[in-house]
């Protein structure tokens, strides 16, 4: 399977970001099924016209969202579907609902915050 990856020059976004983006779409969609094994970062650089520690910043964040996984000399892969990410929310929204409690938040005033960083950070995707 060739992964299908454009980066675009002009765009606003930051190639390693375009990279990122576009791996962790596919990802989720099931266009890169669980699996799947992604090209070298060299190979894709190459392809891609980019500078291989671009590629790596990309993968970089890919492992660390739990979208990819990587094994060693084997390469990365695609990882189960967002079982990860699903665990890392979580225990994210956890740490939160802590916090927002020992600040004093009353449930509603906790839940408008989220609210509202979730408008705003999905505004700008």
């Amino acid at each position: 399977m060739t992964i299908q990856i454009f980066v675009d020059q002009q765009a606003p976004e930051a190639p390693y970001e375009q990279v990122r983006a576009q791996i962790s779409a596919q990802a989720r969609d099931g266009v890169l099924p669980a699996g799947t094994k992604l090209p070298t970062v060299r190979g894709l650089a190459e392809r891609l016209g980019l500078a291989p520690n671009t590629v790596a910043k990309a993968y970089r964040a890919l492992e660390t969202d739990g979208v990819i996984e990587t094994r060693g000399r084997h390469g990365s892969f695609v990882a189960a579907a967002g079982d990860a990410a699903r665990r890392e929310a979580a225990a994210a929204a956890q740490a939160y609902a802590q916090r927002a409690q020992r600040l004093g938040l009353d449930h509603g005033t906790a839940l408008t915050a989220v609210e509202e960083a979730l408008r705003a950070a999905y505004a700008g995707a």
